[in-house]
C-alpha cells in the first residue's frame, strides 16, 4: 500500500511541476511554430505513457495484493495482452516520430530566396561569413586555413573576394527574410543553438551542416554552443541582432571583405585596438582571436576561465605556490609556451601549451602591452627588491 501511495504522489507532483515550474521556452521569434508543436506532441505522448504506466502499477499493486489464503496464478504468456501492448507501443512511437520527420525535412531544405551565411565554430568563439555584392559565398578548402584566413577561403575564387567577415562580433540578420546557416567546425564538436528561433544543429568537424529560419521579431537574441567543447565552452555565446533590411544592409556594407583582410586592411571587423598602435598590435589581436585566446582571457576585465588581459602587462601576479611574479616580457612568454610552469593563484591549470613562433609571440606581447598595465621594473629595480 505504501508503494502505491508513493507512486500516486510522484505522478501528481510531476504533472503539477510541469504547470508551475518557471523554466519555459523563450517567446518564439521565428517561423518555426512547428518546432513548438512537435515538442508539445512529444511531451504529451511521453507524459501519457508516464502517467499510464505508473497508474497501471498502482492498480496491480492494489488489485493483486497479497491476501491470506490466496496465491498468485502463474501465467508465463498472454498473447492477447502482448498484441495490445505491441500495437499501442507502435502507435505511440509513430505519433512521436512522424511529426518530427516532416518538420526536420522542412528544417533542412531552405527556400530559394534565403540569405546564405556561414557560421564557423572554433574553441571558443564564433565567426561569421556573409556574401558580398555578388550574393555568393566563395569556395573554401582546409588547405587555405591559417590565422589570417580562418574560413579557409580560396584566394583564387573571385566569388570569395567580396565575402564579408565577422570575427567574434554580433551577427545581424534581416527581419522577415529567410536565412540559411552553413555550419562548420575546425576542431571539436560544437552546436549552434538559438533558443528564441527554435533552431539548432550539431557542428561536426569535417562536415557542413545547415538549417534555416525566418526571423519574425526585431531585437537582440542570444545564441550559444550547446555541446560541451572544452574548458571555454561557457564563454561560447553569441548575439543575433534582428533588424529591418535597410539597417542590415548598412551593417553588411561596413564589414571588411576577404580581399581587404588579405591586404592587411579590414582589421576593424574585430574590436579595434587603441588609437596609435602599430601593425604588430593588430597582428597580435588577430592571432589571439584566431587561436581562441580571447574565449578564456577577457580584454575588458570581466571574469573568465583565465586571468583578464586588461591592465595585465607589468603588474605583480600572485602565484599558486604563494610567490609573486611580475608580468613582464619574460614571464608572459613563458606563460604562453609553458602555461603550467607558473600557475596564477585562483585559476585552474587548464590552458594547453600553445605552439607559437617567435614572430607570433612578439605580436601577442605587443597586443598585451596595448591593453594597459604598469611599466615593468628595470633590472636594477628588481635587484633591489
Amino acid at each position: 500500500m505504501a508503494i502505491a501511495i508513493a507512486l500516486v504522489v510522484i505522478v501528481a507532483a510531476s504533472v503539477l511541476f510541469h504547470f508551475v515550474n518557471p523554466w519555459w521556452a523563450p517567446p518564439l521569434a521565428s517561423n518555426w511554430r512547428q518546432m513548438d508543436d512537435t515538442m508539445t506532441i512529444t511531451l504529451v505522448m511521453t507524459g501519457l505513457f508516464f502517467v499510464g504506466v505508473n497508474l497501471f502499477v498502482v492498480y496491480t499493486l492494489l488489485r493483486f495484493r497479497h491476501r491470506a489464503g490466496q496465491r498468485a496464478a502463474y501465467q508465463p504468456e498472454n498473447r492477447r495482452l502482448e498484441r495490445w501492448l505491441t500495437g499501442l507501443t507502435t502507435l505511440g512511437i509513430m505519433a512521436l516520430l512522424a511529426p518530427g520527420l516532416f518538420v526536420y525535412a522542412s528544417y533542412v531544405h531552405a527556400p530559394g530566396d534565403a540569405l546564405v551565411l556561414e557560421v564557423l565554430g572554433q574553441q571558443w568563439q564564433w565567426r561569421y561569413r556573409l556574401p558580398g555584392a555578388d550574393g555568393k559565398l566563395g569556395g573554401t578548402d582546409v588547405r587555405f586555413v591559417n590565422a589570417g584566413n580562418p574560413f579557409g577561403i580560396d584566394p583564387a575564387d573571385p566569388a570569395g573576394q567580396d565575402d564579408r567577415l565577422v570575427a567574434g562580433g554580433d551577427l545581424h540578420l534581416p527581419l522577415n527574410q529567410p536565412v540559411k546557416l552553413l555550419l562548420r567546425s575546425h576542431d571539436v564538436l560544437h552546436d549552434f543553438y538559438a533558443p528564441p528561433m527554435r533552431a539548432r544543429m550539431n557542428i561536426v568537424p569535417g562536415q557542413v551542416g545547415s538549417f534555416w529560419f525566418t526571423p519574425t521579431v526585431a531585437g537582440r537574441f542570444e545564441a550559444m554552443c550547446a555541446q560541451l567543447c572544452g574548458v571555454g565552452h561557457p564563454n561560447m555565446r553569441a548575439v543575433m541582432v534582428v533588424e529591418p533590411p535597410a539597417a542590415f544592409q548598412a551593417w553588411v556594407a561596413g564589414l571588411p571583405t576577404f580581399a581587404a583582410s588579405l591586404s592587411g586592411a579590414g582589421r576593424a571587423a574585430a574590436p579595434a585596438p587603441a588609437a596609435g598602435t602599430d601593425l604588430r598590435v593588430a597582428q597580435g589581436q588577430a592571432l589571439a582571436e584566431s587561436r581562441g585566446c580571447v574565449a578564456c582571457h577577457s580584454v575588458d576585465g570581466s571574469a573568465r576561465v583565465g586571468p583578464s588581459w586588461k591592465g595585465l602587462y607589468g603588474t605583480a601576479r600572485p602565484l599558486a605556490d604563494g610567490s609573486q611574479a611580475q608580468a613582464d616580457e619574460a614571464y608572459l612568454k613563458r606563460a604562453i609556451r609553458e602555461p603550467a610552469a607558473q600557475l596564477v593563484k585562483g585559476f585552474p591549470p587548464v590552458m594547453p601549451a600553445t605552439p607559437v613562433s617567435d614572430e607570433e609571440l612578439d605580436a601577442l606581447l605587443a597586443y598585451l602591452r596595448s591593453l594597459g598595465g604598469a611599466a615593468p621594473a628595470a633590472p636594477e629595480q628588481k635587484a633591489q627588491r
